[in-house]
């Protein structure tokens, strides 16, 4: 990469960077190039030579945070620690993801009507968080801390259901304290199971 490649490389994460710290609180329909620009500290210009659009600029902002979760989510998955703290993991990231007013469940609210997108995701989930997914319960079924009675099916559709419901799981989180530790008991003991 030569110079002009680099700094063009740098401007552009700058752009990106500011829109994503705007989503966070500001609904995308209200963003504006020019609060992009000026929180930026670039030129309209400059945004419309890199990205074409306000709708492209979102876009590539998007993937690339669709990107960073579904990585971060793969290194956390190859780490050697038990079912049981993975699957905490994914609970608890949902109460995190929560407190930054920036969800999956935001993107696929906000891009509901863009198709390539929802590919894209779909794409995402379909080829990285599926397979490990499948891989945990095999480890889980190997190491005794998944039951051998639940189907790899059974557990992705029980996934997919709290998924579904980030935003209301979100909202209960934020309301009562101990709601983590009320969903990881459900989880991992039914309702009347014991530890």
């Amino acid at each position: 990469m030569n110079g002009f490649e680099k700094r063009a490389s740098l401007i552009k994460e700058k752009i990106k960077k500011a829109t994503l710290e705007m989503l966070k609180t500001w609904e995308p329909r209200r963003i504006r190039i020019t609060d992009i620009a000026k929180k930026a500290n670039v030129s309209q210009v400059t945004i419309y030579n890199y990205f074409g659009s306000k709708e492209a600029l979102l876009e590539d902002v998007f993937k690339d945070y669709i990107d960073q979760a579904v990585n971060e989510f793969a290194d956390y998955m190859k780490k050697d620690i038990s079912v049981k703290e993975k699957i905490e993991h994914i609970i608890l990231q949902k109460k995190e993801a929560n407190k930054e007013k920036f969800t999956l469940a935001m993107i696929r609210e906000l891009m509901i009507e863009d198709n390539e997108m929802m590919d894209y995701i779909q794409k995402q989930y379909d080829e990285k968080i599926i397979p490990l997914m499948l891989q945990m319960i095999e480890d889980g079924h190997r190491s005794g801390e998944i039951s051998p009675n639940i189907t790899a099916q059974s557990f992705i559709v029980y996934m997919n259901m709290i998924i579904q419901h980030s935003k209301e799981l979100g909202e209960a989180f934020e309301k009562n304290s101990r709601f983590t530790e009320e969903m990881l008991h459900i989880f991992f003991y039914g309702l009347c199971g014991k530890p």
